[in-house]
């Protein structure tokens, strides 16, 4: 009989196996195999709150194969992700599974590497209800605001829509930003900016006005500009002090989820599910040439900052022997948790320090590559020694007045050898002022007066919201990436770049929210509840009495708001079009149904003249002269077809450019690459623009070839020079020969006497 292993991913399932061998059968559930049905509420609320947990749809035929392989099984374990979800579906194993709930089959794995699972074997414990306790609030409380704000959501502003705990107060931080733009007023300010030279140095350094001898003056006008500049006319520009010193620069600790999520937006352009979905990939392990099937780092849900000291050894031994002793810190650093951190594992750092990114580069994804460089360099960074920055401060006095320069070079790089922390969390880089002494007179090279105004609060990126988010107490990193997903599928926010803007939905749903629910986008409230359900998780609170303190009160307030909005429906100006039914001549209004938004008359249900959304470019089809619409795959891709479809097939992924083909005068269309080619599609036109690319059409084998000749050219043209030059030092020693043969005796003579 072989011991059975149960995990969640089928990829770790195979990784862990390689592991532990030929006594050990490893399966996958792949993901959650109870839970709350969707098509109703699930919970009896009137009985404590006791949940209706079944089957997850789907899953009926794998439920059956485990249970056949458990009662087979010498011994079952079960070792699902080391995190909340992760142990409630190993609770829920062990119902379905029906094993003793004392038994010991609990193992979790920090790292699914040789080492990280064989630890994880010889430890195996019972499965920690608190942890159980606290994820079954989560999902109740949760289920609970869903299930009743939704419909209520629904009936009084449209179809479709859901409220949450977490993504609520998202939508209400993104709004109050855009508010705060809104309402923000520009102030008016000047600096007066000067460019000197110290003779007879020729380098010329940047300063800017500060104030005179009383201390730093605001300029607020045109006019006190232009007095300061007049008064500054024929002064002599002193340097009155310098100070010099050394700034010592340290690294970033090392990531949790949240700053992975971050860093990986601003580095990367990741968005946060995409982040975890590489990381979650990473994790479960991955087949790398030479060293087989490991996951490259550990678990990627984590708060904790905590580092094995094994790890730390590691890496001082990989830093020395790449870089040198002098780049190891004094002693190894160590980084301190948040107050309110989990601390179940460690910092997010790569398992194995010795497989380099490059290294494993062959065999990973584009996105697992750049993530694992990403935490493989981050990690490395963090043990390494200080950048020190050789810093320079002078003072520059004219008359009455004083101007300020500053400058910074590298005296020691140290970290920032291997790492460099984003923009967003390091000093902006600067230039080293040239030796400046005391009493010295500058030259003046330019000096103006420049105006400014301030500017209003940046809009929330995904890596700023999720930052704030944490900063709050709000949610958990874990969950940041579905939030995010959520409200902008949901439209309530846009993207418009990488910042987040509401939609009118948005506004107005968090509007209503405001006034009906204001606990539930409560930034302050929602915080308490996430500090409410850590109580649980540490033991110290039922998790039936952390729901009843939620739901008590807010399913008043609910019978309130509903018993008031009864009859009540919002309207959305984006929900009005310009069109007209021509079957009864009542406005169209945009709907929304199962499938998406339709357009339908106003006067349903006595019309019920309904239409499809079309989305019409202005472009003309190069095939039949139909309109070209915009459409969508089955998979929600953006393409380009004819509105004739299925009488006319004609597609393209690119979209209609502005301008018509010279050729034939038709509709051309264009590349969504960096040169923005266009080109024609009308039949037997070949027209593109004669200035586009001539690479950019050829086909990809044809682009390698092209590759592979000039890389062969290349190496050619190598040898030639290399030749060439070999040549050139042989004639330069003939010569040189030469040239010593012919000097008079008289010279060897008294060269060899000497």
């Amino acid at each position: 009989m072989s011991k059975l292993v149960i995990v969640e991913s089928p990829s770790k399932a195979k990784t862990i196996k390689k592991y532990l061998g030929k006594d050990y059968d490893v399966v996958a559930t792949v993901g959650h195999i109870r839970d709350l049905p969707k098509a109703r509420l699930s919970v009896d609320v009137k009985n404590d709150f006791e949940p209706k947990y079944a089957i997850i749809k789907g899953k009926e035929k794998l439920v059956k194969e485990l249970k056949e392989a458990a009662q087979s099984a010498e011994r079952v374990y079960l070792a699902t992700d080391p995190d909340r979800e992760g142990e409630a579906i190993s609770w829920h194993l062990s119902h379905i599974l029906e094993l003793d709930e004392k038994a010991k089959d609990r193992v979790t794995f920090n790292e699914i590497t040789k080492t990280g699972v064989a630890e994880g074997m010889k430890h195996p414990r019972m499965i920690d209800t608190d942890l159980v306790d606290a994820q079954q609030a989560r999902r109740i409380l949760d289920r609970l605001v869903g299930y009743t704000l939704s419909p209520f959501l629904a009936k009084t502003i449209r179809r479709g829509l859901s409220a949450g705990r977490v993504q609520s107060v998202a939508v209400r931080m993104i709004v109050d930003r855009e508010e705060e733009i809104r309402a923000f007023k520009p102030k008016e300010y000047w600096s007066i900016d000067a460019l000197f030279s110290a003779p007879p140095a020729k380098t010329v350094f940047p300063s800017v006005f500060y104030g005179d001898e009383k201390g730093e003056i605001e300029i607020t006008s045109e006019k006190q500009t232009d007095k300061i500049l007049a008064e500054l006319e024929g002064e002599k520009f002193i340097v009155s002090a310098v100070k010099k010193s050394k700034k010592n620069r340290s690294p970033a600790p090392p990531f949790i989820t949240s700053t992975l999520q971050q860093e990986a937006s601003r580095k990367l352009g990741f968005q946060a599910r995409r982040t975890m979905k590489a990381a979650q990939e990473l994790y479960e392990g991955v087949d790398v040439a030479g060293f087989g099937s490991l996951g490259l780092i550990t678990y990627m849900r984590t708060d904790s900052l905590r580092i094995s000291a094994e790890a730390i050894t590691d890496a001082q031994a990989y830093i020395s022997d790449t870089w040198g002793d002098k780049y190891l810190p004094a002693k190894p650093r160590e980084f301190k948790s948040r107050k309110n951190a989990q601390d179940g594992h460690e910092a997010i750092r790569p398992t194995t320090i010795s497989i380099t990114p490059e290294m494993a580069k062959a065999s990973l994804t584009a996105d697992q590559y750049k993530l694992y460089k990403l935490i493989w360099e981050r990690f490395l960074a963090c043990q390494m020694a200080a950048c020190v920055l050789n810093t320079t401060q002078a003072n520059i006095g004219a008359g009455k007045y004083v101007f300020k320069a500053s400058g910074f070079n590298v005296h020691f790089d140290g970290y920032t050898v291997l790492y460099k922390q984003s923009a967003d969390d390091e000093e902006k880089d600067g230039k080293d002022l040239p030796n400046l002494e005391e009493g010295a007179e500058l030259d003046l090279k330019d000096i103006q007066g420049n105006q400014h105004f301030t500017q209003p609060p940046a809009r929330y990126t995904e890596a700023s919201l999720i930052k704030t988010l944490e900063e709050n107490g709000i949610g958990r990193p874990s969950t940041y990436a579905a939030t995010i997903s959520t409200i902008t599928s949901r439209e309530y926010v846009e993207r418009e770049g990488k910042a987040f803007k509401p939609t009118e939905l948005g506004e107005v749903t968090t509007k209503l929210m405001e006034e009906r629910f204001p606990e539930i986008v409560n930034v302050k409230f929602t915080a308490e509840v996430e500090d409410e359900l850590d109580s649980v998780q540490r033991g110290e609170e039922k998790w039936t009495k952390a729901v009843h303190s939620f739901y008590d009160d807010f399913s008043k307030t609910v019978d309130k708001a509903k018993a008031e909005m009864d009859g009540v429906k919002i309207k959305l100006k984006s929900d009005e079009t310009d069109e007209i039914c021509d079957k009864c001549g009542r406005p169209m209004v945009v709907k929304y149904g199962r499938y998406g938004r339709f357009i339908a008359c106003s006067g349903y249900p006595e019309c019920k003249n309904i239409k499809k959304i079309v989305t019409e470019t202005g472009a003309v089809c190069p095939k039949c002269g139909g309109k070209i619409i915009e459409r969508k795959t089955k998979r929600g891709r953006v393409f380009y077809g004819c509105s004739e479809y299925p009488k006319c097939d004609f597609a393209s992924w690119d979209p209609p450019a502005q301008e018509l083909c010279p050729e034939c005068g038709k509709t051309m269309f264009q590349k969504t690459t960096k040169d923005k080619q266009t080109y024609c599609l009308t039949p037997g036109c070949k027209y593109s623009l004669p200035d586009a690319p001539a690479e950019k059409t050829e086909s990809k084998a044809a682009v390698k070839k092209s590759a592979a000749k000039k890389a062969t050219a290349k190496t050619a043209a190598k040898k030639t020079v290399a030749k060439k030059t070999a040549i050139k030092k042989t004639t330069a020693k003939k010569t040189a020969a030469k040239k010593a043969a012919t000097k008079p005796a008289a010279k060897k003579a008294t060269k060899i006497d000497a």
